[in-house]
């Protein structure tokens, strides 16, 4: 009877390992799916029997996962999210502030351009000095205009921040669920390779948010934290992320019972990069287009202060509204303003350039710029437009390296966990093989029996 049992499990056997291989093509281009295998092992003897054995079992079912390799795809999603998030806003800035047409540089070099025409042709000229009111509505209208795609990012990031935050909840919430489910299932013995998979799928999503840490937990589930320290699962236990609209979004967590308070831009993944983005290069630049806007219009204002209209009264009139708190109309050209009101005359006389002069060398005069120090008005833009070049270049570069990475380290996961077509279909005929061998034992047992009973017929 030992043959007729030891063919009995090795048929069975081929079938636990067959029903795998099957899973296993079934999943082929599955997302996620992790491989598995039957562990086959010898059965010993009974105590005491001098028989080859008991046949085969299958010792355990296999799940062809690598914790490193996992944490590698999990932290090449954060550097991966990081970068990519803010390359676009990059790139729409460089598009903008570089532009030939739309640049600012260009309207500061126009404005000085009407400035010296004035001095070059006929201080008296009503259609030159009108050009010169032109250039200066061209200058204003184009750092409004720059203002506004600041404005228009700035509120795009807020709106983007926050749909962040929603999907990370829903994945912690799925994650944590997962765990009460998975712990649930493996202490009664089921296979639970299918909900790690969904489990390590929402981390990985998770992860190209915000940076992780993953801590696996005897009982099968897994705590995930911030990489800044903070619990974000820990069990089935939940947290929740919070993030308040203003004019400057605050961020919290919120689990069992205790809050902290969040700085975004220490995240990394998604939210960390918009952040990032957001406090070093899109608002030093929206503060130093501002602080050009102010410099120029306080220098040209008090320049004009200082000389006569073409109607020799002093102090001329302002030209320029500078205004702070605006988001469309941050630089205008003061309401009422004509030509005439022009001060070039240093000595009220009105062909006199003296005033003019000084309004013209304004332009190689220093102004103090946010993130740049200071430099001379012509150059303040040109700079400005280099630094975040550099800026851009240098997230695109560490951009190409976060997807090298992502890509290296899904075919590092593929290699080990990932359905591998030839192998399975080889699998397939092995365990093929194994099953009808075993059938032709069973065979082989059935006919020595019918003998037997023959003989003692």
């Amino acid at each position: 009877m030992s043959i007729l049992n030891n063919a009995l499990s090795g048929a069975i056997a081929s079938q636990f390992a067959l029903s795998a291989a099957s899973q296993n093509i079934a999943n082929l281009k599955t997302q996620g799916y992790t491989r598995q295998a039957a562990l086959l092992a010898a059965v010993a003897p009974t105590a005491g029997s001098n028989q080859a054995g008991n046949g085969v079992s299958v010792s355990a079912l296999l799940r062809f996962s690598d914790s490193y390799k996992t944490q590698q795809l999990w932290f090449s999603a954060a550097s991966l999210g990081e970068r990519s998030t803010a390359q676009p806003y990059l790139t729409q800035l460089e598009k903008v502030m570089g532009d030939d047409e739309s640049n600012l540089s260009d309207g500061v070099d126009k404005f000085f351009s009407a400035l010296n025409a004035v001095a070059g042709v006929d201080p008296t000229s009503t259609p030159v000095r009108q050009q010169v009111i032109s250039a200066a509505g061209l200058l204003a209208q184009r750092i409004n205009s720059l203002n506004n795609v600041f404005g228009a990012q700035q509120q795009s990031i807020h709106q983007q921040r926050s749909a962040i935050v929603d999907d990370a909840n829903a994945s912690i919430a799925a994650i944590a669920a997962l765990n009460g489910q998975i712990s649930s299932a493996q202490a009664s013995g089921t296979n639970v390779s299918a909900l790690i998979d969904a489990r390590d799928q929402a981390i990985d999503k998770l992860a190209g948010k915000m940076a992780l840490e993953v801590n696996d937990q005897p009982d099968g589930s897994r705590n995930v934290s911030l990489k800044t320290g903070q619990a974000l699962v820990m069990g089935s236990v939940a947290g929740t992320l919070g993030v308040a609209n203003g004019v400057d979004q605050t961020f919290s967590l919120s689990i069992a019972g205790s809050s902290f308070t969040l700085d975004p831009s220490r995240l990394g993944g998604e939210l960390g990069g918009l952040s990032t983005y957001l406090k070093d290069t899109l608002q030093p630049l929206q503060k130093g287009v501002a602080d050009i806007a102010r410099q120029i219009a306080d220098k040209v204002n008090s320049q004009l202060a200082s000389g006569y209209t073409m109607a020799g009264t002093t102090p001329g009139k302002p030209l320029f509204v500078y205004n702070p708190d605006g988001t469309s109309n941050m630089l205008q050209v003061a309401d009422g303003f004509q030509s005439a009101d022009l001060a070039f005359s240093g000595d009220g006389t009105p062909g006199d350039t003296g005033n003019l002069q000084k309004l013209v060398a304004i332009k190689s005069q220093p102004i103090a710029v946010t993130g740049l120090g200071t430099v001379l008005v012509g150059d303040a833009d040109t700079q400005l437009v280099g630094k975040l070049g550099v800026t851009s270049q240098q997230n695109k570069g560490a951009l190409n390296t976060a997807q090298t990475l992502r890509d290296q380290a899904e075919s590092d996961w593929q290699a080990t966990s990932g359905v591998n077509e030839d192998e399975e279909a080889v699998s397939l005929v092995e365990y093929q093989r194994m099953y009808q061998a075993n059938m032709k034992v069973i065979s082989v047992a059935n006919a020595l029996f019918d003998s037997t009973l023959a003989m003692m017929g």
